[in-house]
């Protein structure tokens, strides 16, 4: 298994004891990761030059980067967000329940309120606001409209797939007599 933690001018990440990673994940500097947290294939946390949070079952999945700008602009993420394949966020705000689709680009400064919906591929661009309850999509992201309440359960019912997810990926490991914390490397 090849999972990296990495201090950066002497800051480690605290990354909680039961946070799921995969391989080729890479976690750099000033990053905390909530309780249930899942770190999927290949992706990059890094907290070099500002700090970076993430919340509690929040799932970060393949490829994805997350980063921070220069002093000024930390990351945060915030329970029970679904980040798709290949997402990137930099220096922006998360709320909680939110779903970052796949490929998508979420830029310094932007603020995606609590229970959003942001679009595979969309484009979020340096300081936008979405309020909470919004379907942002497109390139330059715009706001849409105001989700359901159906939809605003999108960003919840993601994470709770992936608490999901964790679970069949540990029984497959004891399946193949693997050790259970094979996918637990901060215990």
């Amino acid at each position: 298994m090849s999972v990296t933690v990495l201090s950066y001018r002497g800051k480690w990440p605290r990354i909680h004891p039961g946070v799921f990673a995969a391989d080729g994940v890479r976690v750099v500097g000033d990053v905390e990761i909530g309780e249930g947290a899942s770190l999927w294939f290949n992706v990059v946390v890094r907290g070099d030059v500002h700090w970076i949070r993430i919340g509690a079952r929040t799932n970060i999945q393949d490829g994805a980067v997350i980063h921070v700008t220069h002093d000024t602009n930390p990351t945060v993420v915030g329970d029970d967000v679904t980040v798709g394949h290949m997402a990137l966020l930099h220096g922006c705000t998360i709320g909680n329940r939110v779903l970052v689709g796949m490929g998508a680009v979420v830029m310094d400064r932007a603020v995606i309120g609590d229970e959003c919906v942001v679009a595979a591929r969309a484009l979020v661009t340096e300081g936008f606001q979405a309020p909470p309850g919004s379907l942002v999509m497109g390139a330059p992201a715009v706001v849409k409209r105001a989700l359901s309440a159906e939809e605003r359960r999108m960003g919840l019912a993601g994470a709770e797939n992936y608490l999901g997810y964790v679970k069949s990926y540990v029984a497959e490991c004891a399946a193949q007599g693997l050790p259970r914390d094979r996918f637990f490397p901060f215990r």
